[in-house]
């Protein structure tokens, strides 16, 4: 819907917190209307001298399942439990930051995407202040835009709607 997006697809590299390729295409997918809303959000920070910056959107359920079980007990508040099943795996989540719109290059924020520990909280008081207005910048744009932020992570936004939609476990070749 929007081109001038930029990808960073860690999942379908080695560089994320699993340490290997997840997705075997650096592709993101959204439901449509949470896709349009994103659209806007990129096009209201053009202004601003920023673009968005996406890491991730929908994601397999068999994904999920993975991430869980790989994970220790101490951090499983960082991934979806797979009997609930994750909001992207309807479509309806999306993981992103900021980049600089003239360069591409990502912003730093209080905290590493995929980070697991207090910097990757929403409320996170660290960091520069800085950091912290391009995460609430972030953040007061996707609310704006029907989204809202996953208080354990600064980079997740979920969509509106996302409980309209079932939990998918299509792989990226038959979407």
């Amino acid at each position: 819907m929007d081109p001038t997006l930029q990808l960073d697809i860690r999942y379908a590299t080695s560089s994320n917190f699993m340490h290997r390729p997840l997705y075997t295409q650096p592709r993101a997918f959204l439901q449509r209307p949470a896709a349009a809303a994103l659209a806007q959000v990129n096009q209201e920070l053009k202004p601003l001298g920023y673009k968005l910056l996406v890491f991730d959107g929908y994601r397999p359920w068999a994904i999920t399942k993975q991430m869980w079980d790989s994970t220790p007990d101490a951090n499983k508040e960082f991934v979806a439990n797979p009997q609930k099943g994750s909001r992207h795996n309807r479509g309806c989540a999306i993981d992103l930051s900021l980049c600089e719109l003239a360069s591409g290059k990502e912003v730093e924020m209080p905290g590493q995407y995929d980070e697991m520990s207090p910097r990757s909280y929403a409320a996170y008081a660290g960091g520069t202040a800085e950091q912290r207005a391009r995460r609430d910048l972030l953040r007061s744009k996707m609310e704006q835009h029907g989204f809202s932020v996953l208080e354990a992570e600064w980079w997740h936004f979920d969509y509106k709607d996302w409980k309209s939609y079932r939990i998918q476990n299509t792989p990226f070749e038959q979407l």
